[in-house]
């Protein structure tokens, strides 16, 4: 679905930011002869998906998984390359282990081993399955191609194709509701719809074209990528400078330059001002909005009606390096005794004392990260965002110690307090003041259908010519195959244009 015409070009274009949006539209456009400078306030790239290192453990900031290798490896061959020149993959099977209070269940993308899987933990179910796959193949299949369209205009929103496909998109009710054609058991349910809490929202009111996540992890698999995810930006940045374009690190973008209403280059921390053609902008979409203009340069997404949007929780991060290994899954994710309740409270504000978590065992998979004997142990927590008013300088101590309590109590680590040798957190106020994640939402705007396709801000930003969008908070989304997406589509508007 990329444009792979390759056509010399003069147009110069700066990228703000070196996630993994904007690098994937860096790869596309540098192929295809265009001038580009990729500009990162970091000294290496990949953004909340760029490696961290604490002591000798080497960890991921942010995604830990990729789901839909497939469009990964479409970026590269639209490049004339081939991913696996550049990354080394690993299937993860079982793919991650859900623990529950009173049984655990491994979650599998063989098909077989699925269906023992529930025969086993709620029999009487497992016919559901076929059903599963087969229903939601077809939706798939429907919705995939309406990704990689843009929705800059109310003409291409309304084309022949997505309306065709807006029964999948809008099949009312919700993803827990949409499991319920398939299977009767509650928390076999939630097995399959706790990805929608990263969208920003409960699995009882995400919108049922959302169950695509969960089969696109079982029709798929979910993938490792040899020392860690973080590599794929690395290998990004490899192609870009391959094709003579320009990756800055350390360098942070203080503003967008404007004249009119059209964008005409950047002002960077020391004063000087680049110029480009086109601007496309990786970073956080609503901080972006909210600092890298001129007040009252943009009205639509204005702070005061950015206040009006929904976003998604927050995350408490623990990245532990410990002087053993555990016998556990790669990933791991312990449910809280009443899901439902941890899940109000979080869209509440409320910091929940029994909360859900997950937990990656890397190191069973990748003994790259960690010195030999030893392993790196990633947690990460869903909590509320910064529109809580939680004070986390004051609750930073306690909430960790509830954290390793947690994980000693429920998951195979049981001493794992005894084997720290380093740690390190994120909390959500360290992911805004550090990370220039808005509200710390970590996983940007939520996802109701109020804020997809056409609603969500769009690729090509419609405030201001010459200036596009790439990454969570524009279309398709968050996550790491909707982000690369998103970068293919804006790298396709500016080559068509």
């Amino acid at each position: 679905m990329v444009q792979n015409n390759k056509q010399p070009k003069n147009t110069k274009v700066g990228i703000i930011g070196a996630g993994p949006g904007g690098l994937t539209s860096a790869m596309i456009l540098s192929t295809k002869g265009y001038d580009v400078t990729v500009i990162e306030k970091a000294d290496q790239v990949g953004g909340r998906s760029a490696p961290l290192k604490v002591g000798d453990f080497n960890f991921d900031t942010g995604p830990t998984f990729l789901m839909m290798k497939h469009v990964l490896d479409e970026i590269f061959e639209s490049c004339d390359r081939n991913s696996t020149d550049y990354l080394k993959f690993q299937l993860i099977d079982p793919m991650y282990q859900l623990t529950f209070q009173d049984f655990k269940v491994q979650m599998s993308s063989d098909k077989e081993k699925m269906a023992g899987e529930i025969d086993r933990v709620f029999p009487g179910n497992e016919e559901g399955l076929e059903k599963f796959y087969s229903r939601e193949r077809k939706r798939y299949e429907k919705i995939i191609k309406n990704l990689y369209k843009d929705y800059s205009s109310i003409t291409s929103f309304l084309s022949p194709k997505l309306l065709a496909a807006l029964p999948s998109f809008f099949l009312g009710g919700s993803i827990f509701d949409n499991l319920g054609n398939y299977f009767e058991e509650e928390k076999l349910r939630v097995c399959f719809t706790f990805q929608s809490k990263y969208l920003g929202m409960s699995p009882w009111e995400c919108p049922a074209a959302f169950t695509m996540i969960p089969f696109v992890e079982h029709e798929f698999g979910i993938y490792h990528v040899m020392g860690g995810l973080n590599q794929i930006s690395k290998a990004m940045a490899k192609v870009v400078k391959e094709e003579n374009g320009k990756v800055i690190t350390g360098q942070k973008v203080d503003k967008i330059i404007t004249s009119g209403k059209s964008v005409t280059g950047v002002q960077i921390d020391d004063g000087k001002i680049m110029d480009f053609d086109k601007v496309i902008v990786n970073a956080d979409f609503a901080y972006a909005m909210t600092n890298l203009f001129d007040s009252g340069v943009i009205k639509k997404y204005s702070p005061k009606k950015l206040e009006n949007k929904k976003f998604s929780c927050s995350t408490f991060m623990m990245y532990l390096g410990v002087d053993k290994q555990y016998d556990a899954p790669h990933h791991n994710i312990v449910f809280a005794d009443d899901y439902r309740k941890n899940i109000k409270e979080i869209q509440e504000g409320i910091l929940s004392e029994d909360f859900s978590f997950y937990v990656q065992n890397a190191s069973v998979t990748d003994d790259t990260l960690a010195p030999k004997g030893k392993s790196t142990v990633y947690i990460l927590v869903p909590v509320p965002n910064n529109n809580s008013r939680i004070d986390w300088e004051a609750k930073e101590t306690v909430f960790k110690e509830k954290i390793l309590d947690h994980v000693e109590k429920q998951t195979p680590m049981k001493d794992i307090r005894d084997h720290i040798e380093v740690e390190k957190t994120i909390t959500p106020k360290q992911w805004e003041q550090d990370y220039n994640v808005y509200i710390g939402a970590t996983f940007n705007l939520s996802h109701n259908l109020s804020q997809m396709l056409y609603f969500r801000p769009h690729n090509r930003f419609n405030e201001l010519k010459n200036m596009y969008l790439v990454g969570g908070g524009t279309h398709p989304g968050s996550g790491l195959p909707t982000i690369y997406i998103s970068g293919i589509v804006t790298a396709d508007l500016i080559s068509k244009k």
